[in-house]
C-alpha cells in the first residue's frame, strides 16, 4: 500500500508574513485600494489561508490595529508601576513612545489616512481611547510632582499640551520630515525646556545637584 503524502508542517511565520505584506500594501496604496490578492501574493499564501487566520481584510487591518494598541496598552502599564520623579517617568515614557513610533512608521501613516482621511469602509479603531488614556498619564503624573514640590502648575492641562505639543512635533517631523528628524536627546532637550518652566525651586535644585555630579 502506498502511504499518503505528508502534509507539510505548519508555517509558524505565516501570520506574521501576511501582516507585514498587509501593512506595506495599506501604506502604498490605502486600505481601500489594496487587494486581498496583493497581500497573499506578497505574504505569498494563498486567499484561503488570510481567511482562516484573519477572517477578511477587515480582520487582517483590525489585528494590526489591536497589535499596536496593545504595545501602546504595555507602555503604559509598565510606566505606571515605574519609580523616580514625575519628571523622570515623564521622561523615560515619551523616550519609549518616541522609539515605539519610529519603529512603526508605515503603520502609523496607515491609522492616520483612516483617522483623519475620508471614509475607506473600515472602523477607525481605539485611536481615541489611546490619546486619552495618554493625556490622562500625563497628566496624572503632572498633579503628583505638583504636591511633591517638583513642579510649579497654575493649570495642569496647559503643562500637559505643552508636553505633548513637543512630542508630536518629534513625531510629525520624523513622519513628513525625516531630513529634518529628532533624535531621542533632541526630543529631551525639546521637553526639558518645558519642564525648566514648570519647575519649582525644589525641583530644579535636585537637577543642578545631578549636574555638578
Amino acid at each position: 500500500m502506498n502511504k499518503p503524502p505528508e502534509k507539510a508542517p505548519p508555517d509558524p511565520g505565516v501570520r506574521e508574513r501576511l501582516l507585514a505584506s498587509a501593512i506595506d500594501c495599506f501604506d502604498r496604496k490605502g486600505y481601500a485600494a489594496c487587494s486581498v490578492r496583493e497581500i497573499v501574493e506578497a505574504a505569498g499564501v494563498t486567499k484561503p489561508v488570510l481567511y482562516y487566520h484573519y477572517g477578511s481584510k477587515e480582520g487582517i487591518f483590525n489585528a494590526l490595529m489591536r497589535q499596536a494598541m496593545d504595545q501602546f496598552d504595555e507602555l503604559l502599564e509598565r510606566a505606571s508601576h515605574s519609580e523616580g520623579s514625575a519628571r523622570d517617568r515623564i521622561e523615560k515614557l515619551f523616550g519609549e513612545v518616541f522609539d515605539l513610533f519610529k519603529r512603526s512608521i508605515p503603520l502609523v501613516r496607515v491609522m492616520n489616512s483612516i483617522y483623519y482621511g475620508p471614509p475607506q469602509g473600515v472602523p477607525r479603531g481605539d485611536a481615541d481611547r489611546v490619546h486619552f488614556a495618554f493625556q490622562e498619564w500625563v497628566k496624572k503624573r503632572l498633579v503628583e510632582g505638583r504636591n511633591a514640590g517638583e513642579f510649579k502648575i497654575a493649570k495642569t492641562e496647559d503643562a500637559m499640551w505643552a508636553l505633548i505639543g513637543a512630542l508630536n512635533v518629534a513625531t510629525e517631523l520624523e513622519l513628513c520630515h525625516p531630513d529634518l528628524a529628532l533624535t531621542q536627546k533632541d526630543l529631551q532637550r525639546v521637553v526639558g525646556v518645558v519642564f525648566d518652566g514648570i519647575a519649582s525651586e525644589e525641583g530644579r535644585a535636585p537637577r543642578r545637584a545631578a549636574k555638578r555630579r
